[in-house]
């Protein structure tokens, strides 16, 4: 019998680069940049196997030798390991048979494709108030299109938006639910949006106040309050309010805030972070909110954490307005069109919109900082009634 156990726990960081047996077909392959893996070779039905058991250390010397044992004794009984160890894993996967439960695991396997990694929950929150109460125990093999349609009922006229992205996040569902081996209906959301008819509710665009209005408003966020700051800067910037109420003291450098890819919506075609001009008055705004700082974040919770997402636009419900934070953007945007000359691409810029296609944008390297400092500056200046002139973006 060959010789085992050649190796020890001890000696494993510091063995070179290359494969060291421990005995038995259990090796230890040292990678050049020290990265290192464990593997078994066997011999099954006349023909030679390499299993891999794991990385190391998150596989420990003797968790491997464990796994190695546990092979040899699935070779000897004339059994491939390899095989079945993913028929274990398929047999795992398929307990995933209710709904919330493959809910939940379609959720995970989206999580980095989802702004902070889905922490704030708006992927998953339609699924959980609107489907996973009624439908959450039934078998994802049961779910019908009468299932469906009888749970988004309720809601399908008066909460129009929300049952459209509940009723898509539920298809995303049901084909991780067949990719994971599981015998279910792919067309029931099809067939239960032809039962439930054609949506009467309009979705409205987010109440937005004219940009003549906006210095008056911007006048009275004058208490120095973390989220009276935070709604000046949003004002000034013209970004989203998820980006805004994540600034962090590592993201601004000079007089440019970058926001990271990943907090930008539409980040899918996005291949570099977004940067924002900072104009005097923006600059002004985060010094003063440096005051209330914490852990690097310019706008934090009282308890924990950084404001939420409701902070600001409760601020405007409790002053009687039906005008809500990202409107603002519109304000901006609106200005522009209106007041000034600035091209549509360099406008949209300002917005962090993306106006051409992935080959143009291949090519057109720029994102016009420059031009967009003059106009978000020529904003501030509107912003704050420095004048009261229409002006135009000339040269822009």
């Amino acid at each position: 019998m060959p010789a085992m156990n050649r190796l020890s726990a001890r000696a494993l960081p510091s063995l070179p680069p290359g494969k060291h047996a421990d005995g038995a077909g259990l090796w230890f392959v040292k990678r050049e940049d020290g990265g290192a893996q464990w593997v078994l070779r066997v011999t099954v039905h006349g023909r030679r196997r390499e299993m891999g058991l794991g990385a190391y250390p998150a596989v420990s010397l003797a968790d491997a030798r464990r796994k190695a044992d546990e092979a040899r004794a699935q070779v000897r009984e004339n059994l491939d390991p390899i095989k079945e160890r993913e028929r274990a894993r398929r047999e795992a996967s398929s307990k995933l048979h209710i709904l919330s439960d493959v809910a939940a695991d379609a959720f995970e396997s989206r999580k980095a494709e989802l702004k902070g990694d889905g922490k704030a929950g708006r992927w998953f929150s339609p699924l959980e108030l609107h489907i996973l109460p009624k439908l959450g125990k039934v078998p994802v093999s049961d779910l019908d299109q009468k299932d469906i349609r009888d749970c988004l009922a309720p809601i399908w006229h008066t909460k129009a938006d929300t049952a459209r992205k509940a009723m898509n996040r539920l298809a995303i569902c049901m084909k991780h639910a067949a990719a994971l081996g599981l015998d279910v209906d792919l067309q029931a959301t099809d067939k239960a949006r032809a039962l439930l008819g054609k949506q009467r509710h309009e979705v409205e665009n987010i109440p937005a106040m004219h940009w003549q209005d906006v210095p008056g408003f911007y006048e009275s966020l004058s208490d120095g309050t973390v989220t009276h700051l935070a709604l000046r800067l949003l004002i000034l910037t013209g970004v989203r309010s998820l980006p805004l109420r994540f600034v962090h003291e590592s993201q601004l450098e000079g007089e440019i805030w970058t926001v990271p890819r990943e907090a930008m919506k539409g980040r899918k075609g996005m291949t570099s972070d977004f940067r924002v001009p900072l104009v005097p008055e923006a600059m002004a705004v985060i010094e003063e909110a440096r005051r209330h700082s914490r852990d690097g974040y310019l706008f934090p919770s009282i308890r924990k954490g950084v404001i939420s997402d409701a902070t600001m636009s409760r601020l405007m419900e409790r002053r009687g307005m039906v005008e809500r934070p990202h409107g603002f953007r519109s304000s901006l945007r609106d200005w522009l069109a209106e007041a000034t000359d600035a091209p549509h691409e360099v406008a949209e810029a300002c917005l962090g919109h993306r106006t051409d296609g992935a080959v143009v944008r291949a090519y057109r390297r720029t994102d016009f900082l420059e031009q967009r400092r003059v106009l978000m500056g020529r904003w501030a200046k509107h912003v704050t009634g420095q004048s009261g002139v229409l002006l135009k973006a000339v040269g822009v």
